[in-house]
């Protein structure tokens, strides 16, 4: 068994407050906590729920019950409460986005050549290779799932990273919350946050990034919030090359290719972070018909051009510092989401 990489504390300039971070499910993880005494006890129960996580849904280990799913050829699988709750919010995901986030495009993502966990894809293996021809992924509406019964059809490869992280992060904050017994948390997956229990006094700090941290740009503006979640979706971060073509991981399930279009950077507010993360890969996909769509979704968005147009929607603060709204109600198809 791997063994689970040491959280680094992070110094935030107050002691009222602990941070740590570390290492997890192929991203940076960050846990705040007050009061700081209850750090230790979150670090543990933020452990316990990635490490399921990563068994149960990532397509990147041989072990996981995902992959151990992938290779059966058996077309109907009982599969764990966990799976199910990921596999649940995915396919509501899908149905709430109308298509634009599919977990069906695992098969799409590996013959683009993001077949690896990201740190282990190497653009120099693919060259020559050429690309895969353009067509539509399989479907979500071929995934049945009927309490903890699975049904996939042959040849239809599941990826769950449109909603897998953001579900982590909310899993997360809300078990850290109970391990810490009072106060608030805040839990990171790569940038995806979800927060638990009471604020600090003005809401939680949250710089939100103009596009990928990996090329060294400085963090965006900064939010504060108080409750529920936000997440970030961008085509400029795990990026390579495949035979001189740039390829990014957010694929469009109408051609299994990258998805094209005017928007860089999306980030949304919601009351989960599995349904901001979800709103925020969906308007990607979505291109020139993204903000026509978060407007009816009724979410705070950000939303940045690849020229740096900036476009703010459902009352994002044009202020940086300011608080968002706290009542979000958003598009009626939202509790399914965030009750999985």
């Amino acid at each position: 068994m791997t063994p689970v990489p040491q959280w680094t504390p992070v110094d935030v300039g107050t002691v009222a407050v602990a941070v740590a971070e570390r290492d997890a499910l192929g991203i940076d993880a960050r846990v705040a906590v007050w009061p700081a005494e209850g750090l230790a006890n979150a670090l543990s129960a933020v452990d316990a729920e990635l490490g399921q996580l990563d068994c149960q849904a990532s397509r990147f280990r041989g072990d996981s019950e995902i992959s151990r799913i992938q290779r059966s050829r058996d077309r109907a699988h009982r599969v764990s409460r966990g799976l199910a709750e990921a596999l649940r919010v995915a396919l509501a995901a899908a149905r709430w986005t109308h298509g634009m986030v599919d977990p069906t495009v695992g098969g799409a993502l590996s013959a683009l050549g993001y077949d690896r966990d990201f740190a282990s894809v190497d653009a120099d293996s693919w060259a020559g290779a050429g690309l895969p021809a353009k067509g539509p992924v399989p479907g979500w509406q071929r995934v049945a799932l009927d309490g903890t019964l699975l049904r996939l059809p042959a040849g239809v490869c599941l990826d769950l990273g449109a909603t897998a992280k953001g579900l982590g992060a909310d899993r997360a904050a809300s078990a850290a919350r109970r391990a810490c017994g009072r106060g608030g948390v805040l839990v990171s997956l790569g940038g995806d946050i979800a927060v638990a229990g009471q604020p600090p006094a003005g809401g939680w700090p949250v710089a939100v990034a103009d596009s990928s941290l990996a090329d060294g740009a400085p963090s965006g503006p900064m939010i504060r919030l108080r409750a529920g979640a936000v997440a970030t979706s961008s085509v400029t971060c795990r990026q390579w090359r495949r035979d001189g073509h740039l390829l990014h991981h957010i694929v469009d399930p109408r051609t299994g290719y990258p998805a094209t279009g005017p928007w860089r950077t999306v980030s949304v507010v919601a009351p989960s972070c599995a349904v901001a993360n979800a709103a925020a890969t969906a308007a990607i996909v979505a291109g020139h018909e993204a903000q026509a769509w978060l407007a009816a979704t009724r979410l705070p968005a950000r939303l940045i051009g690849h020229e740096g147009t900036v476009r703010l929607l459902g009352g994002w603060p044009d202020a940086g510092g300011a608080r968002l709204p706290e009542a979000l109600t958003g598009h009626a198809a939202l509790p399914e989401l965030i009750d999985g």
